[in-house]
């Protein structure tokens, strides 16, 4: 039996997050059983995977036997530091490469925090305050205390982050298009994996979506566009555009697959309408043209109104640079 007393660290959390956290290696089906059973205990009394505990607190665990991971998996973890936009003693923030996961799950052995926790092993608390698409690059905020954690994500919770992103889509995309309202309902495939859908906006299990477009620039064949959320949905932007009409480039889920196709093969492989492929490096473009570029945020301690900035990385600049312009 563990007997285990909240520190600041844990402060605020969710019952069901800190088992989960404490019990590596233990299934979610068997920490929410433990709970709704009674097995778990906070200060002697039966309580909900929703819990808000307390600095003091004190959890009875059952003993439960758990597979313990191996150190040649912990070491499969490879210490990574990521190009840091700002960092004071509450907060960090960087510019996430493409490719990379946010976090470990779902077939991915580990992510951005993982690998940062590996290259800190100094720092008593590090969390995601928020979520970027693993093919989506750019700002990308971290908690250092649990105190910032959660007034963070009640920052983004409430609508009180803006957030930019830059994308390109395919076409010409109408300038007098600004706003797109529609609902977005996330189901998840035969196969098991995560995908969202438009649907009306009396749809039952839609959730109202609103980004706000603007055309940085027309070129031939693909338009880049600043796009700003209203709402923070999952593949929200993703799948807007795309409802639209106007796929992003390079996004294998909801872009134009025969587009991608063909920018992802050597150059030599045949033409793109609207690219210049000689002017990309190996004549291809292998990511999705989806870049977190700008979030404005108050200091989670502070309250002063930070501003931060991730410049679109070389892969994106060499494709625009790539693209015939569009006719006067």
């Amino acid at each position: 039996m563990q007997r285990l007393v909240i520190d600041e660290g844990s402060v605020d959390q969710r019952l069901d997050n800190f088992l989960i956290k404490v019990l590596k290696g233990a299934p979610k089906t068997l920490v929410y059983r433990i709970i709704r059973s009674g097995e778990v205990r906070v200060n002697k009394g039966r309580a909900s995977a929703d819990t808000r505990l307390a600095l003091g607190d004190e959890v009875r665990v059952p003993p439960l036997r758990l597979a313990e991971k191996s150190a040649e998996s912990e070491a499969a973890v490879p210490a990574r530091e990521f190009p840091v936009i700002f960092e004071d003693e509450v907060m960090l923030v960087i510019n996430k490469p493409a490719g990379v996961a946010v976090h470990g799950g779902s077939g991915v052995s580990f992510g951005v925090i993982e690998q940062l926790r590996r290259a800190r092993p100094e720092a008593r608390f590090l969390e995601l305050v928020h979520r970027l698409d693993k093919e989506t690059s750019g700002v990308l905020v971290i908690a250092k205390k649990r105190s910032a954690l959660t007034a963070l994500q009640d920052v983004f919770r409430h609508r009180q982050a803006h957030k930019t992103y830059a994308a390109l889509v395919s076409g010409a995309w109408p300038d007098r298009k600004k706003v797109i309202d529609v609902a977005l309902h996330k189901f998840l495939t035969a196969e098991g994996e995560r995908r969202v859908k438009a649907v009306r906006g009396d749809d039952d299990e839609g959730r109202r979506s609103i980004s706000l477009v603007h055309v940085v620039q027309h070129y031939a064949a693909f338009s880049l566009l600043d796009v700003t959320i209203k709402t923070g949905r999952t593949h929200q932007i993703r799948v807007h555009l795309s409802h639209e009409g106007h796929g992003i480039v390079g996004d294998d889920k909801y872009g134009d697959f025969a587009l991608n196709k063909a920018l992802s093969r050597p150059s030599g492989e045949g033409a793109v309408p609207g690219v210049d492929r000689h002017r990309l490096p190996d004549g291809r473009f292998e990511r999705m043209f989806l870049h977190a570029r700008y979030l404005r945020i108050p200091h989670p301690v502070s309250g002063a109104e930070l501003t931060f900035e991730a410049p679109l990385p070389p892969e994106c600049l060499s494709l625009l640079a790539a693209l015939v312009p569009a006719a006067v």
